[in-house]
């Protein structure tokens, strides 16, 4: 999916659980953020070649092993440090737990390299993603928004009438529908979202119609 000029912006669903990953790119310096990099990192890879992106920056929404998986060989293959929001740090700690539910090979623990807190801008070119922290999900989850282009990289926190399910360990429903209220649908209604799953949707739709958060 390509975005409006002005920004490179692809996304591709990765791994056994389809989770989008997106990759940002400045076409002027040809300087790039990775977001979710789950896995199928040749394919992302790919990506990068074709619009001959270089990567600064590997972020990561949240510490589930379909969102982190990658991020290790990822970071291997460009040197681009990863960013993440520490309070995730006890499920990256787990991926073998992890790994198990799924019956998959236990990637490697990227770790942190930048610790993204609420308030934080990450700027690589002329990108500008706001970390907003939005625990629920998992107590450590962010989203980016890119105020330019009116764009919010959700991860699992909001989906296209749905949220995250706050089931596994670290979740808490009342938390998510905090973080989606007062960080998510104070937005700019236009903001288009792209979740960690699924299609994109904006704002202003989930505050009208979303059953499981209302506005």
């Amino acid at each position: 999916m390509q975005s409006q000029p002005g920004l490179i912006h692809e996304t591709l669903p990765v791994g056994m659980l389809g989770c989008n990953c997106s990759i940002l790119g400045d076409p002027a310096t040809r300087e790039a953020i990775v977001v979710d990099p789950g896995d199928d990192i040749q394919d992302i890879v790919d990506i990068l070649d074709r619009h001959h992106l270089k990567v600064k920056l590997i972020a990561i929404t949240h510490a589930h092993i379909d969102h982190i998986g990658g991020a290790h060989k990822l970071r291997a293959l460009t040197g681009a440090p990863v960013c993440m929001n520490e309070a995730d740090s006890f499920l990256a700690d787990h991926l073998a737990t992890q790994a198990s539910w799924l019956g998959i090979e236990t990637p490697q623990n990227p770790g942190i390299d930048t610790p993204a807190h609420e308030g934080d801008i990450l700027r690589v070119g002329s990108i500008e993603a706001h970390v907003l922290h939005t625990p629920g999900h998992t107590p450590g989850s962010i989203s980016l928004f890119l105020p330019k282009e009116q764009k919010l990289i959700a991860g699992d926190t909001l989906f296209k009438g749905s949220v995250g399910r706050t089931d596994l360990p670290g979740g808490n429903s009342q938390q998510i529908a905090s973080s989606i209220r007062g960080k998510l649908y104070t937005l700019p209604e236009t903001t288009i979202v792209y979740p960690g799953h699924g299609e994109p949707t904006d704002i202003g739709t989930e505050k009208r119609s979303n059953p499981f958060v209302q506005a």
